[in-house]
């Protein structure tokens, strides 16, 4: 399957006192890059997503690893691979990377609701298409 990347500069706002990046940040970047892979990739942003269709995609599992720390400063790549699309899930892994070293790894799955249910729904048609572009 075909990844997206994109890159994020580590800001002070992400750093501990140390001048790394404090580990709970990365979930904030790891969002964006979801957030982002779904507006520029698959053609739904996450407002049209959840304020106009009333739906989301909430994350239900996530498994990180984390191999090396980043620093104030550094420009980070975030590589996202869409590695399932079930009924009513996907599975995602997005690898983080300073030039050629890896930082961290971590796998999510996320899965569709509509607003105000409980429980996972299929993804409606036209955005199974969009994914599974």
């Amino acid at each position: 399957m075909s990844s997206y990347g994109m890159q994020q500069k580590v800001g002070f706002q992400h750093c501990d006192p140390a001048g790394i990046v404090f580990y709970p940040r990365y979930f904030e970047m790891f969002n964006s890059t979801v957030e982002d892979w779904f507006e520029k990739r698959v053609g739904f942003s996450f407002h049209e997503i959840h304020m106009r269709r009333e739906e989301a995609v909430p994350t239900v599992h996530v498994d990180v690893d984390f191999k090396a720390p980043s620093r104030l400063g550094e420009i980070l790549t975030f590589s996202l691979t869409m590695v399932k699309l079930g009924k009513s899930s996907m599975g995602l892994h997005i690898n983080v990377s300073h030039g050629a070293e890896c930082r961290v790894q971590v796998r999510l799955t996320l899965v569709y609701v509509k607003s105000g249910l409980q429980k996972a729904q299929g993804w409606p048609d036209d955005l199974r298409v969009a994914l599974e572009k």
